[in-house]
C-alpha cells in the first residue's frame, strides 16, 4: 500500500487460501478494494474473525463510500521458488479527487461473482492500515506484493 507495505492481517477465512483467490479461479471473479473510515475501526484480533464483508460492516468498522471501492487490475499470483513463497501483486489503486471521510484501512475482498450477489458474498482476504484525509486531490495507493504466503518449516 502506500510505500508499499505488506497486509497487516490476513483475515482467518483466508489462511491457506490467499494464493488460490488472488489467481482468480472463477469466470466472473474478481479483488475488490474496500476502503474502510478511520473512526471505528475495530482492532485486529476482532477483524480478523469476520469471514464476509457484510459481517465486517455490521461492526464498528464502516466503509468509506464517497470514494467507493475498486476493483484491482492486474491481479498476479506468482511462485517464487528462490524464497520459497508466493507473492501476490495487482496494479496501483487511484481515486480522482478523493472526498469524505478519513480513511484507516482497506480490505481486499474476494468476489467469487461479480455478475451477482451481495456484501455477504465477498470474502475479506486482507486488511492494510493506511493513513489518509481526502482533501480533494487525487490518491494513489502503491502496491507491491499486497500479500505473501510462505510455508513455515
Amino acid at each position: 500500500m502506500p510505500g508499499g507495505t505488506m497486509a497487516n492481517l490476513v483475515f482467518n477465512i483466508a489462511l491457506g487460501k490467499l494464493a488460490y483467490y488472488a489467481g482468480l479461479p472463477a469466470t466472473n471473479d474478481a479483488l475488490i478494494m474496500v476502503p474502510l473510515e478511520a473512526s471505528g475501526l475495530v482492532g485486529d484480533s476482532t477483524m480478523r474473525d469476520y469471514d464476509d464483508l457484510s459481517t465486517l460492516l455490521a461492526g464498528a468498522s464502516n466503509e468509506q463510500t464517497t470514494m467507493g471501492r475498486k476493483t484491482l487490475t492486474s491481479v498476479t499470483a506468482t511462485v517464487d521458488d528462490t524464497n520459497d513463497r508466493v507473492n501476490m501483486d495487482a496494479a496501483d489503486v487511484t481515486w480522482t479527487a478523493a472526498s469524505g471521510a478519513a480513511i484507516g484501512a482497506v480490505v481486499i475482498c474476494y468476489d467469487p461473482d461479480t455478475t451477482t450477489g451481495t456484501d455477504a458474498d465477498l470474502i475479506p482476504l486482507t486488511k492494510h492500515d493506511v493513513s489518509m484525509t481526502p482533501d480533494g486531490s487525487d490518491f494513489t495507493l502503491t502496491i507491491s506484493d499486497f500479500a505473501r504466503a510462505s510455508s513455515a518449516a
